[in-house]
């Protein structure tokens, strides 16, 4: 074979990553491994950064949450079998949440797989990540590469957004092509994610309920905060007059301070609202399923979202919007022209009554000192400090150290909250450090349990490797929960829920360059984290909080079956 047929020859690794470029993919998250360590470099060949980590699941994360911020699919890659396996754990998640991501792992011969003959790593990845993603693709011909990543993108992004699975094959990574052919198969995705416009007679019959509406509330979920229909819903709450409560990843799509947020409220709204308009936000575990002690038999629902079936999840729903939430909000917003809609000035009046009485309580649980610390006065710190720096993003995961600073952090920009979601999983935490850091370049502070720390610690290396503007805070009370458990047997072993007591977590950063901080008190919380963020060093900071604190399971210890022969 001549030279300059050699130059006019791709193959198939070459091939995806020109894929990716053609469709302004700029960045892959990854441990590379046989067989996809030159994907890796040709990524980085034409300018497409690479970003490595420790363990699978947290590159997952990273491009999880990647795409939860851009709206665009994030991109995780994994070798096979086991690298797959653990980052299915991150894909399967973000499939949950509504993230676009998608995992693009290499795999094993197909011939020696499908005959269970013992292949390296042999595992037919394609069908055991079906249950969990929105699609499972396999290429097994270079000239469908193009064609394959189009349909995961788009796959990914439209409709209710989830995680994709791409199978890549060894023979189709390295398999040889002419590359003038090879170019005419790739192509840029249009429109992936078309607008799905709500039927006139949806909007017109919730906006008529929302008109006789006495006790109105609104609830924001994420699927909101992910649309960018920012300001039309801050222009429809505001028009309406109409109390709201945000879930978690939805703070900050209005201000926390927003007169009409009836969050310091949450159970008396919710126990006494006549009307509920969900606004992407599910009638799953975490509104009780829309039954239970915190909601009326009576209550009548409106509920804007892009999934057919999510209707009629569990509670009827008496005006349901089926569409994109811009467009949703958009037709209701011109919807009021014709039939206007205002919050009676009593209801919000006797939430904002309730709001004072819940926040007098809670101011008197943040500005008690305590030696050692607890969740409320450290996280008081934390709140303190963060009001002077509302764009940063703040990750946060754990049992009481995620529930209360839920409760206890104010968020003022959306999308500036990245915590488990849905399906509660623990170990999202650097891996969405990373991602929202590498996708905006804005600092980025991480609130840690000790217990969720360990599943993605390792990541910290990531981050220094990196020199990302990411300061840790853990809080350390030496155990799953709380640290004073004691072992029923009696011996030296520790309870199923302690962690070593004295770990020196800041040590560990300091191993890999970035800055450690222990701190004990308040005033040093506050002092480590100013410099952190001013720094935009890796930073982290062990929290040591009082052992004792914490509820077994969080706000949720009502999931969690107790043994009555074990206590």
């Amino acid at each position: 074979m001549s030279t300059n047929q050699n130059q006019n020859l791709t193959d198939g690794m070459h091939i995806i990553i020109d894929a990716l470029k053609k469709n302004d993919i700029d960045t892959i998250y990854g441990v590379v491994g046989i067989p996809v360590t030159d994907m890796a470099r040709h990524a980085q060949a034409v300018g497409i950064r690479y970003i490595g980590f420790r363990h699978e699941q947290s590159a997952g994360n990273a491009a999880a949450i990647s795409g939860y911020i851009t709206q665009k699919p994030g991109i995780c890659l994994t070798v096979s079998a086991p690298g797959f396996l653990n980052g299915m754990v991150a894909l399967a998640n973000a499939t949950t949440n509504g993230f676009p991501m998608i995992q693009i792992s290499g795999s094993s011969n197909r011939a020696i797989i499908d005959l269970q003959q013992g292949d390296y790593e042999e595992l037919d990845q394609m069908n055991i990540a079906k249950p969990f993603v929105k699609a499972s693709y396999r290429v097994n011909k270079p000239e469908d590469l193009g064609i394959a990543l189009a349909r995961a993108i788009r796959t990914s992004v439209s409709g209710r957004p989830g995680g994709v699975y791409l199978d890549l094959t060894t023979e189709v990574l390295a398999a040889v092509m002419d590359k003038d052919e090879a170019d005419k198969t790739i192509f840029k995705v249009e429109d992936p994610a078309p607008k799905q416009l709500p039927s006139p007679y949806s909007i017109k019959k919730a906006l008529q309920l929302l008109a006789s509406a006495k006790q109105p509330l609104i609830i924001l979920g994420k699927g909101a905060a992910y649309a960018q229909a920012d300001e039309k819903i801050r222009q429809f709450v505001e028009e309406t007059g109409i109390p709201y409560l945000p879930m978690s990843m939805a703070k900050g799509l209005l201000p926390d301070n927003h007169p009409q947020s009836a969050a310091s409220a949450r159970s008396y709204a919710l126990s006494n609202a006549d009307v509920v308009v969900l606004m992407g936000a599910r009638l799953n575990w975490l509104l009780d399923h829309g039954k239970g002690k915190h909601w009326s038999p009576d209550t009548q629902f409106i509920q804007l979202d892009i999934e057919p079936t999510e209707i009629d999840s569990n509670r009827p729903i008496s005006a349901p919007i089926v569409g994109d939430i811009d467009s949703s909000v958009e037709a209701l917003l011109t919807g009021l022209k014709s039939i206007p809609v205002k919050s009676p000035n009593e209801w919000l009046a006797t939430i904002d009554e309730h709001k004072k009485v819940n926040v007098e309580k809670m101011a008197t649980k943040l500005n008690t000192d305590t030696s050692p610390m607890n969740y409320f006065n450290a996280l008081r710190a934390i709140r303190d400090v963060l009001v002077d720096h509302k764009d940063v993003y703040v990750v946060n995961e754990g049992a009481n150290t995620l529930d209360n600073a839920r409760n206890i952090i104010d968020m003022y920009q959306p999308r500036k909250r990245l915590d488990c979601g849905t399906w509660g999983v623990m170990g999202v935490g650097m891996g969405y450090a990373v991602g929202a850091s590498v996708t905006s370049g804005i600092p980025v502070v991480a609130i840690e349990g000790d217990s969720a720390f360990g599943f993605s610690g390792m990541e910290i290396e990531t981050i220094c490797r990196y020199k990302l503007p990411v300061t840790i805070l853990i809080f350390n009370n030496g155990g799953i929960y709380r640290g004073d458990d004691k072992n029923l047997h009696g011996d030296t072993d520790p309870s199923p829920t302690v962690l070593m007591a004295d770990a020196r977590y800041d040590k560990m950063i300091e191993a890999f360059g970035g800055i450690g901080y222990y701190a004990t008190t308040p005033q040093e919380i506050q002092q480590a984290l100013k410099k952190g963020i001013t720094s935009r060093s890796p930073t982290l900071i062990n929290v040591i909080i009082d052992p004792a604190v914490g509820t077994e399971s969080g706000h949720i210890g009502n999931l969690n079956p107790k043994s009555v022969a074990g206590n």
